[in-house]
């Protein structure tokens, strides 16, 4: 009987076959695939992420996790929206004259985009529209009808067109979900560095679709347009050197009230510093520890609340680094309280530098020539401290140049100092 029951089964084994076979082919071209689903519901020019979500339940709810508003797992950056100013005080002199001296808070989530830059007191009836630029898809479209035009028009005017915060369109097409850049500014500035965007690489994307905004920029005087300063490198004393041949007019940020030395303010430079550092000469990208894969009911996805590694260590960490998990948050913090040191006492020695040099342009016989060295001094050691109190790492992104930047930025500071004192006579 077994012998038959077996013959039985071989002669209906091809039938069982033919129907899985013809099940899979109904499944695939008469049902439509989730892909193929994808790609037709979303509009080009819809940039509410709930709609996207419809389809990206996974990625959607975990965007929202974006919302919630806690402290670093090491202590420093968070999303909670403190002012700096209250761990550094000496942000309050080194900013004196410059907006940021009134209104200087953590960053929030990427939903908060367009509240923060509307309840930001830097903002006033003159700030320009190149300041929307980085806060919502809807650039997207204000380009597309007003090219650069945009950036000089009051902020204001525009905001009537901006309805949504950053989301999915700013780094996705919604026809195949593959990654794009939505910046302008950082297209042109690949392109002067002989990289087209549209045809990288995916795993560059993964952070090129990061760096259009978590970038150092400046404002193009009159034009108000977004420049990049990389044409002659990512590193801050290249990016300083750029700014020093007076870029498209640009000579200044603000003037320091006190030192009268002619100041420049960093803009959150992650990408410069990630771009340059040990993860990414291993071929890493930012969303690999940012936004890692995460597996939920069998489907893999990309975890897109983009957040510190830390609070997701066994995602973001352990792919690579089999230590213990606390052992990598350890290691990690220990970096980042070195880092902090150094840019604490650099930005002390600056604050001193500025009524130092505040009181050396009072002096009735005071060298101009000795002093102009000394604001430039000022002006350089301020640039390399800011660019490492700007970005959100707390120099983890690049730990070897955050120590040693700091350290010529202290030195820098020191000399300003010298230099100030000989130009009033008063040193020792």
């Amino acid at each position: 009987m077994k012998v038959k029951s077996k013959n039985a089964f071989l002669k209906v084994l091809p039938s069982i076959v033919l129907i899985i076979l013809f099940i899979i082919l109904i499944r695939v071209f008469l049902v439509a695939p989730a892909g193929a689903e994808k790609l037709t519901v979303i509009s080009d020019t819809e940039y509410d992420p709930a709609v996207w979500g419809k389809i990206y339940p996974l990625e959607y709810n975990s965007y929202l996790k974006n919302k919630e508003m806690a402290v670093s797992p090491t202590g420093f950056g968070g999303s909670i929206k403190l002012q700096k100013s209250i761990r550094q005080p000496e942000m309050l002199m080194n900013f004196k004259g410059n907006a940021f001296s009134k209104d200087y808070s953590e960053d929030r989530g990427h939903p908060y985009s367009m509240d923060d830059l509307k309840e930001s007191k830097r903002v006033t009836p003159k700030t320009p529209g190149s300041c929307m630029t980085c806060k919502t898809p809807n650039l997207r479209d204000v380009y597309k009808d007003m090219g650069w035009n945009y950036a000089k028009t009051p902020l204001a005017e525009l905001l009537s067109r901006i309805k949504h915060p950053i989301s999915c369109a700013n780094c996705h097409d919604p026809q195949g979900m593959q990654l794009r850049v939505s910046n302008p500014a950082f297209i042109e500035a690949m392109g002067k560095r002989g990289i087209d965007v549209a045809k990288a690489p995916r795993q560059d994307m993964r952070s090129y679709v990061c760096g259009q905004c978590h970038s150092e920029y400046y404002l193009e005087p009159k034009t108000s347009r977004v420049i990049f300063p990389w044409d002659k490198g990512l590193k801050p004393q290249e990016i300083y050197a750029y700014y020093k041949d007076v870029p498209s007019g640009f000579e200044m940020d603000w003037q320091h009230p006190d030192s009268q030395a002619k100041m420049l303010k960093a803009q959150h430079p992650d990408f410069e510093l990630a771009s340059n550092g040990f993860h990414s000469k291993f071929g890493l990208a930012c969303a690999n520890c940012h936004m890692p894969f995460m597996l939920e009911g069998g489907v893999k996805y990309s975890s897109h609340w983009v957040t510190s590694p830390l609070k997701h260590i066994q995602a973001s960490c352990s792919t690579c680094h089999q230590q213990d998990e606390q052992l990598i948050l350890e290691r990690v913090k220990t970096k980042q309280n070195n880092v902090f040191q150094l840019l604490h006492t650099a930005g002390q020695t600056i604050a001193r530098a500025h009524e130092v040099l505040g009181k050396a342009g009072a002096a009735p016989k005071v060298n101009k020539a000795d002093l102009d060295k000394a604001r430039e001094l000022l002006r350089n050691a301020q640039w390399l401290w800011d660019f490492f109190a700007a970005e959100n790492s707390m120099g983890f992104h690049n730990t070897d140049e955050a120590q040693n930047t700091l350290k010529q930025s202290n030195d820098l500071a020191q000399q300003a100092i010298a230099m100030a004192s000989k130009a009033a006579g008063t040193q020792n």
